[in-house]
């Protein structure tokens, strides 16, 4: 099979270059010329965008079923909440403090069951995500407040008497986070932790066979995943200065599996794609919002009938998007 030349490959390369400065622009002018109410829902389409990055290391890069992954969101986001309303922490001190708190929930309660799989480990991570919930309801130590939740959060602060307080701040704030995750999981992705596990997720029998440590490495995934989805928990508490069990039901864990199944499994401009889909349906076709969960089931069902890889499958060749950013790309077939 003829390979491809090197100056046809830089020159992909160069032209996706272009359309990614161009995508950059447009989401910088982007808060100019829209109101605050559209501004806000790109501000949650960040939201859903880094979400689905996160469940993305778990379900896209090592295969693993997580339909409990909005207890790592709720973690963050209470962790902030509790932190800052009882010892006023700094919103923005609090990030990665959300991070790791969600990232050592995740550790905690994973490690037990981590050496299973398929249905089996998706039936758990549910009954985990369910905990969670049920657990913030019933308000342990008088800290979560119930079904009420947690209010009075406060606004980011950059020092000196600077917050982030309004729709265009915020929106910037959550842009930058994404678009740093996705920087990092680019690298991650052409690593060695990511190759061993791409070869777990394609065959786990072999892949320890070979050498790697399929127990540590998925429960890293988990880690990480919990980590980044710990971050999103901690903008959006302050972005709505409150939480409540609410927002963090099953369905949220649903929708973040919508998201990566939709988008394309492994694959970050896919997810950014099932973001968009997921968050922006309601919005523009709002008539129709109470019936999205039929179209994003409905979704899901077309796509694994004629396009199981999703809307955008990952590619593994040497213009994908990792090598545009200037990582060596690689074939895995």
């Amino acid at each position: 099979m003829e390979s491809i030349k090197p100056s046809g490959i830089k020159s992909i390369a160069t032209s996706q270059r272009a359309q990614i400065l161009i995508v950059i622009g447009a989401f910088m002018a982007y808060p100019f010329f829209a109101s605050d109410y559209f501004i806000d829902i790109a501000f949650f389409f960040g939201i859903y965008a880094l979400l689905g990055l996160s469940l993305n290391i778990v379900l896209g890069e090592v295969g693993l079923f997580d339909l409990g992954h909005a207890g790592f969101y709720a973690i963050g986001a209470y962790t902030t909440a509790i932190l800052n309303t009882k010892f006023g922490i700094p919103i923005l001190v609090l990030l990665p403090i959300s991070a790791l708190a969600a990232a050592l929930f995740a550790y905690i309660v994973c490690s037990p069951v981590i050496h299973l799989q398929g249905d089996y480990l998706l039936i758990v991570t549910l009954g985990m995500g369910e905990i969670v919930r049920l657990a913030l309801i019933n308000n342990p130590f008088d800290l979560t407040g119930g079904p009420n939740g947690v209010f009075g959060i406060d606004f980011p602060s950059l020092g000196g008497g600077l917050f982030i307080d309004s729709s265009i701040e915020f929106y910037y704030l959550i842009w930058i986070i994404v678009a740093l995750s996705i920087l990092g999981l680019i690298r991650l992705q052409n690593s060695r932790i990511g190759r061993a596990w791409n070869y777990i997720r394609e065959d786990e029998t072999a892949a320890s066979a070979n050498g790697v440590d399929v127990k540590n490495y998925k429960l890293l995934a988990f880690v990480l995943g919990a980590a980044l989805a710990g971050v999103a928990g901690n903008v959006y508490a302050s972005k709505l200065m409150c939480v409540s069990p609410e927002s963090f039901t099953f369905w949220e864990s649903c929708l973040m599996f919508c998201i990566v199944l939709i988008g394309g499994m492994g694959s970050i401009p896919g997810v950014l794609i099932g973001a968009a889909f997921i968050s922006l349906f309601p919005e523009i076709f709002r008539p129709f919002a109470m019936y999205r969960m039929l179209v994003f089931g409905s979704a899901m069902m077309l796509m694994m009938m004629f396009r199981p890889g999703g809307f955008w499958p990952r590619k593994r060749g040497a213009v994908e998007f990792r090598s545009i950013l200037g990582a060596p790309g690689r074939d895995d077939g």
